[in-house]
């Protein structure tokens, strides 16, 4: 089982950086995300503080780098690069699934590299949804969290990639009573997080009665775990998971739509990801009700360079998010968040079919 999930993860890596596994007619939904211009922006661009502070933990910057990979000889180094960064910039990484590392305590360490690299910076463990409904539990849980010496643990949901590998685990009765033995346990933070589908406002105030620390949506504009299925099956001559993939490959709630249902449904710390691609992105992901934002595949390919690389794309980014929070005249993440923002599109249209209005986002006073 451990030598399958290694190859498993082998294969991720390589179809993400070799393969188009972006969701194709569906976008993260950020082109209907409009901020004000402010002609007199009243505020210095260089004054500008971008720090926040989220689960007791001080960031630079209202960015994180997302869980990748770990249980293999190549995750050493992805992690150790990221972890380098993150750690230099004042950010935060999680790690891919442990699942392996506790089934083979050999895989450890692809995974505690990233507190050898990164001794400061806010590091998130990793188990998934379906391996609680196979027994793993608040033992299993806190071993995850021990290994890296995590400052919370995040529970990663999968359905849409579960459903289409042949070895999938689809099986997810009684997951939310799990995650609850694990939150009731924990002394850390418990993070549930989607993996490309997003999270509604029904799972989203299922999550909150629970107890749960956070939520990252993940939503549907960045990597489509169903089209990285879609070329292993295509790979190995599955045509029926690779027509399963083909279907399912847009399946889910874009991030934009994902993270305004979460935000007006529950006061909890969001992690937006999921086709964030530019600090215009981050700061439209803030002004939405964001707490942080996540990268995942934009540092992969950087990650295997070096920390200096993954530095670089993150540092861009930062700037990036300095420039436009001076456009909108916000000199705070703070005060981002309060920034009025026009919704159009397909966003508007779904909101108000979820009865909610976007009207109200337009008219705050910053």
């Amino acid at each position: 089982m451990v030598d399958q999930i290694k190859e498993r993860k082998e294969e991720h890596i390589e179809i993400c950086l070799e393969e188009e596994v972006k969701a194709r007619k569906v976008t993260a939904g950020f082109e209907d995300v409009h901020l004000i211009h402010r002609a007199l922006p009243e505020i210095s661009e260089k004054e500008i503080d971008l720090s926040t502070t989220v689960f007791g933990h001080v960031f630079s910057a209202p960015l994180i780098v997302e869980a990748i990979t770990g249980g293999t000889e190549k995750a050493v180094k992805i992690n150790a690069a990221i972890a380098q960064a993150v750690e230099e910039l004042g950010l935060g990484m999680g790690v891919g699934s442990q699942r392996a590392a506790i089934e083979d305590p050999t895989l450890e360490r692809t995974f505690n590299i990233a507190r050898k690299k990164a001794p400061n910076a806010f590091l998130i463990a990793n188990l998934g949804g379906p391996q609680l409904t196979k027994g793993y539990g608040a033992k299993e849980a806190q071993r995850a969290v021990d290994m890296i010496q995590a400052d919370a643990l995040a529970i990663h949901l999968n359905p849409v990639q579960e459903a289409v590998q042949p070895e999938g685990e689809t099986d997810y009765r009684g997951i939310l009573e799990k995650v609850s033995e694990i939150v009731n346990t924990l002394d850390v933070p418990v993070i549930v997080k989607e993996t490309g589908a997003g999270i509604a406002a029904e799972e989203a105030k299922r999550l909150k009665a629970i107890g749960v620390a956070g939520i990252d949506i993940a939503g549907v504009g960045g990597t489509s775990w169903a089209a990285v299925e879609y070329h292993r099956a295509k790979k190995r001559g599955d045509w029926l998971a690779q027509t399963l993939g083909e279907i399912l490959w847009d399946w889910g709630i874009p991030t934009a739509i994902s993270l305004v249902e979460v935000a007006q449904s529950v006061s909890l710390p969001i992690i937006a990801s999921g086709g964030i691609r530019s600090g215009r992105d981050v700061a439209k992901a803030i002004a939405l009700g964001a707490s942080l934002t996540g990268i995942a595949r934009p540092a992969l390919a950087p990650a295997l360079k070096g920390s200096a690389e993954v530095k670089r794309k993150l540092s861009m980014t930062i700037d990036q998010l300095r420039s436009v929070m001076f456009l909108v005249g916000a000199d705070s993440t703070e005060k981002l968040t309060s920034s009025p923002v026009v919704l159009t599109g397909k966003t508007a249209e779904w909101l108000r079919a979820r009865g909610i209005r976007p009207e109200d986002y337009a008219r705050r006073q910053i």
